[in-house]
């Protein structure tokens, strides 16, 4: 069902599901061949085992399909068998023995039957005749011969020292049986390691190198390595540990961003799949490539994110799915402009009115001498005397550029860039053709203050927006952890709007803030600095109709002596000139971002540590 005009009627949508790919015929981006290449490797590698491969990528993109498309290849031939090992479902030490666990379940019967008599010989004799209770017992479980095994050579801790020479006899039995030629191979797929604690990863490795390292196995072992590596997960690693870690990989293959061409074609699959294609120009589908770094986990994010956002929000009911998807995609891919369409601040009118005028005079000033139209020099003379800019003195003699610089000054800082952003010029004029577009803009401004990223703007990619020591780091926020990095710092927040910032006050407060101080003027400011000076103070710009309040009062603070801290402005709209007037304060920076402001703040513990 696609929209009336005007009606408010809904296109059907779905959810993507992110699973990885499993089979040749699911697979959209050209992995199957890599999987193939990867999997004959293995296999002419077979008389060089033990041996690991690395599958090297970020967050997102493809690993675990790769691996599970070279899986798919593997099981296909006689005499390979694979098994797969989530190490992100384990904790600590337990990560080995199920590791170790899993690749003895691949065993037959009768090779764990005869290795659990080796493992009882020697044995206490309460033990041994435990054993021997099992073996008589008649069939068991691979399971529950696996149990018995493990508890047999992992009993003591001189029993580990036999534990991989007790592993290799059973590999070598296994692998060697006069059925097969060659010998079997059995490939464990080691998935998702750069997701899991220290703990975790060092026993995984652990398992590999000291008690899987023999002959008839493989691994293959995904992760992103630039996690694992001394800035990453594994910081605090010594020297020896980190040259450890390095001899765990033989070698490494790091999968590539998709092709940009095969990348698009499976942008406009998903967006077939969810039915967003019906309302969303095919024109965007650059777009949508560029800002997702050719991420497929990170596409179906955002779209799964557009889908649930626009079905759920009760913000826009009674809108056309066609204008809340195109909304959607101008909050999330253009922010900072969404939020002045949200929140202009005090005494800032409609910023969408404000752009297609100073467009329009960009027009006029770049057009050249003879090119303007009758009442054009009226026009660009009207925009320039709004903002109390010296205006050309005429079209054909004032340079054009430096009248254009002037202006600019006092508009948003991203203005000159959109202009010529072709993707952001056809999403916002096709908003303003759609019907009802004008009450659409108005709930977008009437709508929640709240500055705090709404759940669409969360799906950005915290690699790309927090820049945190770890991805993890941050995630463990969103999850509800309670990490201190600001080290109890304090901070005094001014804002004559302090509903604006709630959620963003929690969000310090868990992050380790000792105390987070809100004042709503000068006045109740000044009782705060005085009863204790903060370590940080957080100031907006505008209040009422003093368009430079916070400006003007930090000035005051560092004339007379009062504040010699580090200052942060989180304001509604950045502009040349402010950006200017902050750095004069000595401000560590001034924005209109969430995400730029938790920064700003992390900055400044680290200098206050």
């Amino acid at each position: 069902m696609t929209d009336s005009e005007g009606s408010g009627e809904w296109t059907t949508f779905s959810l993507l599901n992110d699973e990885p790919v499993a089979a040749e015929p699911d697979d959209q981006l050209g992995a199957a061949l890599v999987a193939k290449r990867l999997a004959q490797l293995l296999l002419t590698s077979r008389a060089s085992t033990p041996f690991t491969l690395a599958v090297d990528a970020g967050w997102g993109m493809g690993k675990s399909s790769l691996m599970r498309l070279v899986d798919a290849e593997l099981q296909k031939e006689p005499g390979v068998h694979t098994v797969w090992y989530n190490a992100w479902t384990s904790t600590g030490a337990d990560a080995l023995e199920g590791l170790i666990k899993s690749v003895l379940m691949r065993f037959d019967r009768r090779v764990l039957r005869r290795g659990l008599r080796r493992a009882t010989d020697q044995r206490a004799l309460i033990r041994a005749a435990r054993a021997l209770l099992v073996l008589l017992a008649g069939p068991l479980g691979v399971s529950r011969l696996v149990d018995e095994l493990w508890s047999n050579l992992s009993a003591k801790p001189e029993a580990r020292n036999d534990m991989r020479d007790a592993i290799k006899d059973l590999t070598q039995e296994w692998a060697e049986t006069g059925e097969f030629t060659p010998r079997r191979m059995l490939v464990v797929f080691i998935d998702d390691l750069d997701r899991c604690s220290e703990e975790t990863v060092l026993a995984v490795c652990e398992a590999v190198k000291v008690y899987l390292d023999v002959p008839g196995l493989a691994f293959a072992i995904g992760g992103d390595r630039s996690a694992l590596g001394p800035n990453g997960l594994l910081r605090d690693l010594s020297p020896a540990g980190a040259a450890f870690m390095e001899k765990i990989f033989q070698t490494s293959y790091r999968v590539p961003a998709a092709d940009g061409r095969d990348f698009e074609a499976y942008i406009r699959r998903c967006m077939r799949a969810t039915g967003i294609h019906r309302v969303v120009d095919d024109e965007l589908v650059p777009l949508l490539a560029e800002r997702s770094g050719r991420n497929p986990r990170r596409v179906k994010r955002l779209l799964n994110g557009f889908v649930l956002e626009a079905t759920l929000n009760p913000m826009w009911a009674g809108f056309g799915s066609e204008a809340v998807i195109r909304t959607l995609l101008l909050q999330y891919f253009y922010a900072d402009f969404y939020r002045m369409m949200a929140d202009p601040g005090p005494g800032a009118g409609d910023v969408v009115a404000e752009f297609r005028r100073y467009r329009e005079v960009r027009r006029i000033l770049l057009a050249g001498p003879g090119a303007a139209v009758v009442g054009d020099d009226r026009k660009a003379r009207r925009m320039f005397e709004e903002y109390e800019v010296a205006p050309p003195h005429s079209l054909d003699q004032d340079t054009p550029v430096a009248a254009l610089a002037r202006l600019e000054q006092y508009l948003p800082s991203g203005f000159p860039a959109l202009t010529t952003d072709q993707a952001f010029i056809s999403l916002l004029d096709e908003l303003l053709r759609l019907p009802r577009s004008a009450e659409l803009l108005m709930a977008i401004r009437n709508g929640p203050k709240d500055r705090v990223p709404s759940t669409l703007s969360q799906l950005v990619d915290v690699e790309v927006n927090m820049e945190m020591d770890t991805a993890e780091e941050y995630a463990g926020v969103e999850r509800g952890a309670t990490p201190t990095r600001l080290g109890g710092l304090r901070i005094l927040w001014v804002d004559d709007r302090p509903e604006n910032n709630t959620d963003l006050v929690g969000l310090l407060m868990e992050w380790g803030a000792g105390e987070v101080d809100i004042a709503r003027n000068q006045e109740e400011a000044d009782r705060a600095i005085a009863a204790r000076p903060p370590d940080l103070l957080i100031s907006d710009v505008s209040r009422g109709r003093a368009a430079e309040a916070g400006f003007t009062y930090v000035e005051r603070l560092v004339r007379e002596g009062r504040y010699r801290g580090d200052v942060v402005f989180f304001t509604g709209r950045v502009t040349p000139a402010r950006e200017a007037r902050a750095r004069e304060l000595n401000a560590l920076g001034i924005t209109t971002d969430p995400y730029q402001l938790l920064r700003l703040v992390d900055e400044a513990a680290d200098r206050r540590r």
